[in-house]
């Protein structure tokens, strides 16, 4: 695959991220209640640097946590040869019960793994709101699901990949456009 376009650089995810940020304090009136949950693999690093950019605007360490919702998807594919499941740990060290959850992701697309996540994080308890920030929505849904915080609307075809990369799981930060061949 070649890339199309570049729709965000380094620069410009970083202030994505911290517009986000802004409207995460600014539409739960403050962090208190707040706590962050990176769906893996990208959406780890996204909550951890959102974390970052709330405590320098409310000088607060918002609770972070990373799911993993392999075996919430309904369309689980197997990546090793003994035709199991790959399966990375969910780390979410702070009681969600009664509190904002606010799943982080890269890409929104279908939805699937925004319902995967919801399953994943009512199996680990009873929030009282649950909230998605994205760093790309690309539009295509499959289910009636919408994100509260969005970086950048990028409307694609289906013939079109989002590849989001990441300083920390790509050693690049850089979100393009690629066409399916």
């Amino acid at each position: 695959m070649d890339v199309k376009k570049v729709v965000l650089d380094d620069q410009t995810i970083d202030r994505t991220l911290t517009r986000m940020a802004h409207e995460i304090v600014e539409k739960n009136k403050g962090v208190d209640d707040v706590i962050l949950v990176g769906i893996k693999t990208r959406g780890a690093p996204l909550a951890r640097r959102l974390q970052q950019k709330i405590k320098q605007i409310e000088q607060v360490d918002v609770p972070i946590g990373e799911l993993d919702i392999t075996l919430y998807r309904d369309d689980l594919s197997k990546e090793n040869a003994l035709e199991e499941p790959q399966i990375k740990e969910t780390n979410i060290s702070v009681d969600i019960n009664g509190k904002t959850v606010i799943l982080i992701d890269d890409v929104l697309y279908t939805g699937r793994t925004v319902r995967a996540s919801l399953d994943a994080v009512m199996d680990i308890g009873r929030p009282t709101f649950i909230q998605l920030g994205v760093l790309v929505d690309r539009g295509h849904r499959e289910l009636p699901i919408r994100a509260d915080y969005v970086g950048k609307n990028v409307p694609t075809s289906n013939n079109e990949v989002i590849v989001v990369q990441l300083d920390e799981v790509d050693q690049k930060d850089q979100v393009s456009i690629y066409e399916k061949k």
